[in-house]
């Protein structure tokens, strides 16, 4: 099953500057598990030593945001997954 990673740019560092990346996973988390294995620089800047996505962190399927249990999420072949970061400051 083949699931599409949409990177925001600072991400993107990461993945030789690309943004959309091909995982596979039956979950949002089996899929960002996939992504970090390819990547393992990505695992840092999504998830906490614990495996719990960080606070700032928006996962979204297709247009859905995932939140609640982002990581349990089911998804299915043809799905895309984008990565979004709450961004504060003055």
């Amino acid at each position: 099953m083949s699931i599409k990673v949409s990177l925001p740019i600072f991400l993107q560092a990461f993945t030789g500057d690309t943004e959309n990346i091909e995982v596979e996973g039956k979950t949002v988390g089996d899929c960002l598990k996939s992504l970090t294995s390819q990547y393992p620089g990505v695992k840092k800047m999504l998830v906490d030593d614990k495996g719990t996505l960080h606070s700032y962190v928006g996962i979204y399927i297709n247009t859905e945001d995932a939140f609640p249990n982002e990581l349990t999420k089911a998804v299915k072949d043809g799905d895309e997954i984008h990565i979004l970061y709450a961004l504060a400051g003055g």
